[in-house]
């Protein structure tokens, strides 16, 4: 391929407007895609009018909303001709709504993380689909895991519905992408461990949780990644080379899924 991996792609990125579905947004463009990027009305939407290029459109809009994706695929393909894949980063801690431990969980707590997370994927994925079977064309799909899905962290991590969310997210997309692989559409999952992104700030400045991130994301130094750690991986997943690669999850952790990190004395 020349002119980046993405020459030509038009991709919608539902959570495109911070942390790392805005270093996702600004790394597809430069690899040659047009992008619309959706996020809510907030106060991530200033930075990312300045950080996104020109060429890049901002869609203001919830993920939970039924017709938010929807809307962002037709806008896509009317602006550049057709859609080719979306990739669904919309979601975050339900900490401050009520998640955390079980015996601690509001009622609340779990829908509206449920929502936040899980409702909004399954949205996006299906208008995706619908697209294009419509238009009779092979599209990608990436959907945004954690590796709390799959390797949880008791000390620091206790937030059960995103944990249960997030691991929802890898079943849904393998059984998706099972039933649409005839139709060659791909859906894969990206699980990262803590990235330094808005939702993250919490553990980003506990100096007890940074400790604890050196052994147990022990990569580079051992640190928090970035969101540019995630950003090849996505374009991989989105771009014409991943053709034969569906059903996958990958977990992009700095070795938290294969370390058992160090506590300071600490009881839960």
């Amino acid at each position: 391929m020349t002119n980046g991996w993405l020459k030509d792609k038009n991709i919608v990125i539902i959570g495109g407007t911070s942390g790392m579905g805005l270093a996702a947004a600004i790394f597809f463009i430069q690899q040659g895609a047009n992008v619309i990027a959706v996020g809510k009305d907030d106060e991530n939407v200033h930075a990312a009018e300045k950080a996104l290029p020109r060429n890049a459109q901002l869609l203001i809009a919830d993920a939970v909303q039924p017709g938010t994706a929807k809307q962002a695929i037709e806008v896509c393909a009317a602006a550049y001709g057709s859609f080719n894949g979306l990739f669904h980063v919309a979601g975050g801690s339900g900490r401050k709504m009520g998640d955390g431990p079980l015996h601690e969980l509001t009622l609340e707590g779990w829908h509206k993380t449920v929502d936040l997370n899980l409702t909004s994927m399954m949205l996006s994925n299906q208008a995706a689909v619908q697209w294009f079977l419509q238009h009779k064309t092979s599209g990608t799909i990436l959907n945004m895991g954690s590796v709390l899905g799959s390797f949880p962290s008791p000390a620091y991590f206790s937030t059960h519905a995103y944990a249960a969310c997030k691991s929802a997210v890898i079943g849904f997309s393998k059984s998706i992408a099972a039933y649409y692989a005839k139709n060659n559409i791909r859906v894969n999952v990206i699980a990262p461990a803590l990235v330094e992104t808005p939702m993250a700030q919490r553990a980003a400045n506990d100096e007890a949780i940074l400790s604890f991130i050196k052994t147990k994301q022990p990569l580079d130094g051992g640190r928090i990644g970035q969101p540019d750690d995630i950003t090849g991986l996505a374009c991989y997943f989105m771009s014409d080379y991943s053709t034969f690669t569906t059903g996958q999850v990958v977990y992009v952790d700095g070795g938290w899924s294969i370390s058992e990190g160090q506590l300071s004395a600490i009881s839960y």
